[in-house]
């Protein structure tokens, strides 16, 4: 039976390109911006699968070629052989038909001290695992130049090594009231236009 709680964060990258520039990206000068080409050849894709530990910021992470149900199935495999066996474990994801079919159904009742959260519908953003998503993209995917599925990979277990070298959790900083009432000025600049 299991005593203490831990909280994942988990949702998948998918189609992740490995691309590589027809040009080398032309450097940085003083008051001029990094330049590159528009074109691109690409060398195939990535799904990542990553699970965020909300009160550590740790991430458990795999890389699988397609983003299905039965790669979401061996990645909650894969969560179970690391987190101990003593914690229930309540995975946060969003609404994606994957994590609703009967495969991960079946495996979930097998193992009652997982439970899933769903965000509503249009709300993954809700899920901390997309901030650190975007962390990989700004920090080590868009610059990036890959020439291989292969290479893409690589530099995604790289950044995955180190957030969880010194892993920080990821804090809230505004309130429910103040999140809301800056939606609220948003749609009624939206309506007012």
């Amino acid at each position: 039976m299991a005593f203490y709680t831990l909280v994942l964060c988990v949702d998948e990258k998918s189609q992740s390109q490995a691309l590589d520039r027809t040009r080398p990206l032309l450097p940085m000068r003083p008051g001029q911006v990094e330049r590159r080409t528009h074109d691109y050849l690409r060398h195939g894709t990535v799904s990542l699968f990553a699970a965020l530990d909300a009160s550590t910021g740790k991430v458990i992470g795999r890389c699988h070629q397609r983003h299905r149900a039965v790669e979401f199935r061996k990645f909650l495999d894969t969560i179970e052989g690391e987190v101990p066996s003593d914690l229930d474990v309540h995975l946060i994801v969003d609404n994606y038909a994957t994590h609703k079919t009967a495969r991960i159904r079946n495996w979930l009742a097998k193992r009652p001290r997982f439970h899933l959260h769903c965000t509503p519908t249009s709300a993954s953003w809700l899920n901390l695992v997309e901030r650190w998503f975007a962390l990989l993209t700004e920090k080590q995917l868009r610059r990036g130049v890959h020439q291989s599925s292969g290479e893409l990979e690589a530099a995604i277990y790289r950044y995955l090594d180190v957030t969880n070298e010194a892993p920080k959790p990821f804090v809230w900083t505004k309130t429910a009231d103040q999140i809301l009432a800056n939606v609220a000025r948003f749609c009624q600049r939206t309506l007012d236009t």
